[in-house]
């Protein structure tokens, strides 16, 4: 999925404004200002189309994420595991850690 301002795409494929999309087991939504992607994996994410960004996921994924969400244990002291499996001394150090070129 692909979203920049007010235009989506999947796949190449655009999505009208509004209109909501369902393939596969992901879906495209438009909740007030807002665009949200979410999939059958239970991850849901929101876009406001300029900064802000929320991602959500499932009780089921509970302590069996990874990356720049987290390990969602509920658990401060593993918020910053790298990929590498080390603790990150703070937040940028672990986002840098998770760039990819």
């Amino acid at each position: 999925v692909v979203a920049e301002g007010r235009n989506v795409s999947v796949n190449g494929a655009a999505v009208p404004e509004g209109r909501p999309y369902l393939h596969k087991g992901l879906g495209v939504t438009w909740p007030g200002d807002w665009v949200a992607v979410a999939s059958s994996l239970g991850v849901r994410v929101a876009w406001d189309r300029h900064l802000a960004v929320t991602v959500t996921a499932e009780p089921e994924l509970r302590g069996g994420t990874w990356g720049l969400c987290g390990t969602y244990t509920d658990d401060p002291a593993d918020d910053f595991v790298r990929p590498d499996g080390d603790i990150a001394p703070f937040a940028a150090a672990f986002g840098n850690a998770w760039k990819v070129p």
